[in-house]
């Protein structure tokens, strides 16, 4: 299969080696690996990261009224504490650092392991999970939902509210009720080709997709027979419409006590009259056409359901290498994160108002 890199091994230095090209305006560490914008000197610092291979998460969204920092791991493989330590220290401007987490299992053990460090440096520090994936409870990846699309909507709205002089209780605060109201569901039409291996990573039949996949092509709740757009978008709408409320233990670190707290937290109903920021969101391997016919039904079946679509994203913004297919994610907005929503973003993968 073709793929425009050179050595399997040298895939993402060799792209994050193009993106320093063309971001004069962004720092990079090569060892460890992290990226990050020195302008953010008054306020919280904002860190997230995880694999590469779902471009532009999460170094796309560096940059003024987003985040702060980035830490890129291997293909589909965490970064590691020290990346993510050294990153923290790098950004520490005495506001404190705030984490986001993808909720899969290494991503989270080794963003916890930079936590503690940063804590005994005297370094103010807090961490959210993020876990907006209602297909399935628990996968091949993570304990509990995964974290997927959500994670660029709360990243947005959270950078906005440090730029407006949040501190760093407020930001953690937001970040997790923003979590709480969040849903998301994806679907493929064919697998993505990690580099190491050089083929799919699962077969599908033509008549056949993906119902629930995740990010890195785990599997959904079934592989179902596709039809049409319209029916598969009306079932995805279902499952998003119709997905209980969901409680989870939660784990926040203490910086008082310096250890973990855990706790236990109810994600919020979604009802009629409620009013949402959407994205459809490409998986990678989808036509910006074929993501706004999938728009075009989707706001059909939330207008009858009653919701309200005030703002939306509409294009490839968490990807899955090469992958067909694509995610709905729903979140809950009030009055407060409309406002953080519209505040201007320039970032390399979301710029708005500047």
């Amino acid at each position: 299969m073709k793929k425009l890199i050179n050595r399997v091994e040298d895939v993402v230095a060799e792209q994050l080696a193009g993106m320093r090209a063309a971001r004069p305006e962004l720092k990079f560490s090569e060892e460890p690996r992290y990226i990050w914008r020195e302008d953010n000197t008054d306020k919280v610092s904002l860190i997230s990261g995880g694999g590469s291979g779902h471009e532009p998460l999460h170094a796309g969204y560096i940059g003024k009224g987003m985040l702060t920092a980035a830490c890129p791991g291997e293909v589909f493989t965490s970064p590691t504490p020290d990346q993510m330590y050294e990153c923290g220290k790098q950004v520490n401007n005495g506001k404190g650092v705030l984490f986001f987490i993808k909720n899969y299992t290494g991503d989270v053990l080794n963003f916890e392991s930079a936590v503690e460090l940063l804590h005994f440096d005297d370094i103010p520090v807090g961490s959210i999970t993020i876990d907006d994936d209602v297909a399935v409870k628990d996968s091949l990846y993570t304990a509990g939902r995964r974290g997927v699309g959500a994670t660029v909507l709360i990243e947005k709205i959270v950078g906005a509210a440090a730029e407006a002089g949040y501190d760093l209780a407020q930001c953690e605060e937001l970040t997790l009720r923003l979590n709480n109201r969040a849903r998301s569901f994806g679907v493929a039409l064919s697998a993505c080709t990690v580099p190491a291996n050089g083929k799919p990573s699962f077969e599908l039949a033509d008549n056949e997709i993906e119902f629930g996949v995740g990010i890195h092509g785990e599997p959904g709740i079934e592989r179902r027979s596709y039809s049409d757009l319209n029916t598969l978008v009306e079932q995805m709408c279902d499952e998003i419409i119709n997905t209980p409320a969901y409680t989870r233990t939660v784990r926040t670190w203490d910086r008082e006590a310096g250890e973990w707290k855990e706790k236990d937290i109810t994600t919020e109903e979604f009802k009629q009259g409620d009013q949402f920021i959407v994205m459809v969101n490409g998986l990678g391997g989808t036509t910006q056409g074929e993501l706004y016919g999938v728009y075009g039904k989707m706001a059909e079946c939330f207008d009858k359901a009653g919701y309200k679509l005030a703002r939306n994203l509409v294009g490839n913004y968490c990807t899955a290498l090469d992958m067909e297919g694509f995610s709905i994610t729903l979140l809950k907005a009030d009055e407060e994160t409309l406002k953080l929503w519209d505040v201007p973003v320039n970032a390399p993968a979301l710029r708005w108002g500047v």
